[in-house]
């Protein structure tokens, strides 16, 4: 593994060892922290220690947008799903104490095996892929079918109207965050506020954001061990995760962006979109998913808005890997954009 050692700097591993050698049972130092290259929202390291390797993710430095990087939550919906069909890593400590570190953090488990970041999947065999792909969708199932409140979450969010206030929310933080005007930013912002469907009732936990790239599988697909990246999780809709996965499929893969559009996924054993919706909706129960143009077009906005909010990090000098963000950021127009197609038809 490449060592991170400036941006390892970050944190005092000194008062991180002492804090945690009292605290954590079996924990023993010194530590040895290396930064991840990715976790653009929260900086995540790998501490390896004489007692084993364990991961620690932080809130950023800086002036943060309100209601974002709450890394207590992560901590807290992950620890609630210990021992669930929904696989996650065990949580182990919380430290809310600026003090230790700068900033608020806590430490998990390191979960062995493989992160995909292509979801072409190159590396692996046509059974691999289907069998990874259902994976993820099994999970998903499995996620939705959670009664918060039997898993000590029912104040994790507010019930109903999901949509309209996420809409808002994410609008209210892409003003924040903006640093030109986008057009079909614009258009998006627009037409989400008119076309909004009628509150169904339904409402579930929810990741906030349900990529391939957020899971550890086994080297070979067979099992997803871990999901992982909760921050954005919440009580909401739970077609929204299932929208926010599916855009995947529209994404071109080329160059920074890594989708599935123009990849023949017949020829692959990737099952189409269609597939994959009609897949999870077998496992929920469910006829379909009725405003379906709605919620992928919803989840172009709220990315585009996420990713416009790196961005801004990155210009400000507080982002985790500011050449990553800014790479990220150049994608927001082609987000909106790919929004107005889907409303557009």
């Amino acid at each position: 593994m490449t060592t991170f050692a400036h941006q390892a700097a970050q944190i005092d591993v000194a008062a991180l060892s002492k804090y945690l050698e009292a605290r954590l049972p079996g924990f023993r130092g010194p530590v040895e922290a290396q930064k991840t290259p990715t976790g653009q929202s929260n900086p995540t390291f790998i501490l390896a220690t004489p007692s084993g390797r364990y991961v620690l993710r932080k809130k950023p430095p800086g002036q943060l947008l309100k209601s974002a990087h709450q890394v207590d939550r992560e901590y807290r919906v992950m620890k609630a799903l210990e021992g669930t069909d929904v696989p996650v890593p065990r949580m182990l400590h919380l430290a809310e104490d600026d003090s230790v570190i700068g900033t608020a953090f806590y430490v998990m488990e390191f979960v062995e095996g493989t992160v995909f970041w292509d979801p072409a999947l190159p590396e692996l065999t046509n059974a691999q892929r289907t069998r990874l792909y259902d994976e993820q969708n099994r999970a998903l199932a499995a996620l939705h079918s959670v009664e918060p409140a039997e898993v000590g979450l029912a104040d994790f969010g507010r019930a109903g109207s999901y949509f309209s206030r996420q809409r808002d929310r994410w609008t209210k933080q892409y003003r924040a965050s903006e640093t030109e005007r986008i057009p079909d930013m614009e258009t998006l912002i627009a037409w989400l506020e008119e076309n909004e469907p009628p509150d169904d009732g339904r409402a579930g936990l929810v990741h906030g954001d349900y990529r391939i790239d957020n899971m550890i599988f086994a080297p070979d697909g067979s099992r997803l061990r871990a999901i992982i990246d909760w921050e954005l999780s919440t009580i909401g809709h739970p077609f929204s995760d299932l929208a926010y996965q599916c855009m995947q499929w529209r994404f071109p893969n080329q160059e920074a962006m890594r989708g599935l559009a123009g990849v023949d996924r017949t020829q692959l054993g990737i099952p189409s979109e269609e597939d994959y919706v009609a897949r999870y909706c077998a496992r929920r129960g469910l006829p379909e998913i009725p405003h379906w143009n709605f919620c992928l077009a919803f989840s172009f906005f709220r990315l585009a808005a996420i990713v416009q909010g790196v961005k801004k990090r990155a210009l400000e000098g507080t982002a985790s890997n500011p050449e990553k963000a800014l790479k990220s950021g150049e994608r927001v127009p082609l987000m909106a954009r790919m929004g107005v197609q889907v409303i557009a038809g």
